[in-house]
Parts: structure tokens; sequence; C-alpha cells
């Protein structure tokens, strides 16, 4: 896998030049610190609280990230004509998706780190345990992995970084919302849209400290699931 590598240090390198970056990581912290604000409020809340809503608000902002960091992961090699090199070339198409989602992931999870500060001021100040951070950042990152895939995958079928980003969002915006339509369903239908829910069902218990298998299992799949299907995409590409 030194193909998955090279293109994840390439890819990085490219976040690291664009401005593009920057502004994605200004922005989110700047959304989070003010969040963070709201959610502190009086001091009527109690630490645990805090940290809740702190998670839950960072969440929507780790979603809205992950669309713009993943739009331009395959769409951009296409829009610059160096896709038909990496397919002529002896990558494989699964090291080419595979690289570009380690960059991707490890762009977000520097990004998520630099949150770590606000409830850094929680735990100096308040009373919650080190877990119930861990257990929340384990949650962000697992659920900025999963929205990044999906948008890896609307990167390769997309023929633009915006058709991308807005694919992206429309289906990362659909996994959120599937929860409404449980509410409305009937069984057994009402239990597999819950499941399938990208936020409500599973990242709540991130939210509270609580790590489960069962979450934790249903986000690696769906990562999974999304990669795989972002690398046949590729590779009907390639033999078109």
């Amino acid at each position: 896998m030194r193909n998955a590598w090279w293109i994840a240090r390439r890819e990085l390198g490219s976040y690291l030049r664009s401005p593009v970056g920057y502004v994605i990581i200004a922005a989110v912290l700047a959304i989070d610190g003010l969040l963070f604000n709201v959610a502190v409020g009086g001091t009527e809340r109690r630490s645990g609280e805090v940290l809740e809503l702190f998670f839950y608000g960072t969440s929507g902002t780790t979603l809205v990230a992950s669309i713009f960091i993943a739009m331009r992961l395959i769409a951009e090699e296409r829009q610059n004509g160096t896709l038909v090199l990496l397919l002529t070339s002896p990558i494989r198409e699964v090291e080419l998706v595979l690289g570009k989602f380690i960059a991707a992931v490890v762009f977000l999870g520097a990004m998520t780190l630099a949150t770590f500060y606000m409830p850094g001021l929680v735990l100096i100040h308040g009373k919650v345990s080190v877990a119930h951070i861990v257990a929340g950042y384990l949650g962000l990152m697992l659920l900025g992995s999963a929205a990044i895939a999906i948008g890896l995958l609307c990167s390769a079928l997309a023929p633009t970084q915006l058709s991308a980003a807005i694919l992206g969002a429309a289906s990362v915006s659909a996994f959120v919302l599937l929860w409404l339509l449980s509410r409305i369903a009937s069984p057994p239908l009402e239990d597999v849209l819950a499941y399938l829910s990208l936020h409500d069902k599973h990242f709540r218990p991130f939210m509270r400290g609580l790590v489960s298998i069962q979450d934790v299992v249903f986000y690696l799949s769906l990562t999974y699931v999304a990669l795989l299907a972002a690398t046949r995409a590729i590779e009907a590409r390639r033999w078109s």
C-alpha cells in the first residue's frame, strides 16, 4: 500500500498549500468557539451538560466541514485533467481511494484536535471525566470519517467540485434526516430507518461519554461501504 501513502502525502500537501484548507479550519474553529460560548451560557449548567452541548454543536460543523473536505478529492483531479494520468499509472483504484481518504481524515483530525482547548477548559474548571472527552472526540472522528467517505463517493461520481459538494451535502443530509422518517414509519421499517440515521441514534451516546460497539460498527461499516462504492465507480470510469 505504498502508493496509498504517497497519494495521502500528496493530498495533505495540497491542503496545506491551498488557502481553502485554512479557511475551513478557521471557519470551523470560529463557529465552534461561538457554540461553546452558547453552551457555557450561565453557570447554572452542569459541566457534563456543557460538554454534551459542545459535542452536539461540533458534530454539525464536523459534518459540514467533511463535505467541503471531500468534495475536491476526486472531482478536482477530473477538472484538472490529472485523473487520467492517475488511472493510467500503476496505482490501483483502491490505493487511490484509500490515499485520498486517509489524507482527508488526517486533515479532519488535525482540525478537530484544535478544538480540544474548549472541553479542556470544562475539564479544568468543572467536573467531567477524561473518558467523556475521549468518547466525544471518538464519536466526532467516526461521524466525520463516515461523512468524508460519503463525500468521496459523491466526488467520484460528480463531474465538478461544485456538483460534488451539492451531491455530498444532499447525501449526508439524507442520512442525517432519516430519523425524521423513522418517526412516521411503521415497524419494521421504523427500526431500519432509525438505525441508518447518521447522527441521531448513533452519535448521541458519544455525546454523553458512552462508547457502544454497535455504534462504532455502524460508522465503520458505512465508511467501508462508501469507500468500496467509490472504488467501483473509479474502476468503471477506467474501463469505460
